[in-house]
């Protein structure tokens, strides 16, 4: 950042920047640099001085040589509307004699006076907000998150799946084991009416030799038995 010159000194920078933080005291820096070939007194002042602290606030700079002001801005509780800072800082140099030293210097020397020259060089305040932490790395670590969450949604949902499969299989398995059973009750079933069918006609076919030899033709019995007999293998017929 560029500074400013007067007659006696050059001042960097031309604004004092100060990273602002709530609750937290910041610090900036400014050089003066006399470039004349005397001694030059100088001195800081702030229209704000409760809040900064300024390290030297007085002093004097030898020929050619730079001094280094430090300035300490106070803890804030608040943030300013729109990081906008109004206070201002004047520089004020003059020539003093050869030799004289910090201890030499007094108010009066800076007084406005006919002949005689006071520079004097203003600096605003800025504030720097802190960097922040990167919203790329907040969106990565919420989608990290998200990622997480849904990797571990993904287990309980596959999870969920495979319990649905053992379940559908476990149901499969019993609605087959059910069906087995009935396959085998029926065939039971059919046999065993095969079987009667079988005694049936046995008996039907002594019926009806008996009846042949009795009368020459067919008795009420055998054609009761026959009647049953077709009852039975129409049934039998109708369940297979």
């Amino acid at each position: 950042m560029s500074g400013g010159s007067g007659s006696f000194l050059e001042i960097q920078p031309s604004e004092l920047a100060f990273p602002f933080e709530l609750m937290k005291q910041s610090s900036c820096s400014m050089q003066l640099t006399n470039k004349t070939d005397h001694y030059v007194a100088f001195k800081v002042k702030t229209t704000n001085p409760k809040q900064y602290c300024v390290r030297p606030n007085i002093g004097v700079v030898l020929p050619g040589s730079t001094c280094d002001v430090t300035v300490t801005m106070q803890t804030q509780e608040e943030s300013p509307p729109d990081m906008q800072c109004k206070d201002k800082f004047l520089v004020q140099s003059v020539a003093a004699e050869n030799g004289a030293t910090a201890q030499d210097i007094n108010a009066a020397m800076f007084n406005k006076e006919p002949g005689k020259v006071v520079d004097e060089f203003k600096l605003r305040v800025v504030y720097v907000p802190t960097t922040t932490p990167s919203p790329i790395p907040e969106d990565s670590e919420l989608g990290s998150s998200a990622h997480s969450s849904a990797q571990e949604n993904g287990i309980s949902h596959s999870a969920m799946p495979q319990s649905g499969s053992r379940s559908n299989a476990e149901t499969t398995k019993e609605k087959s084991s059910e069906a087995t059973s009935v396959i085998s009750k029926l065939t039971e079933e059919k046999m065993s009416a095969i079987q009667q069918n079988q005694k049936l006609r046995q008996e039907l076919e002594l019926l009806r030799k008996e009846s042949s030899k009795s009368s020459g033709g067919f008795s009420i019995t055998f054609l009761v038995v026959v009647g049953l007999l077709g009852i039975i293998v129409g049934y039998i017929l109708k369940r297979t």
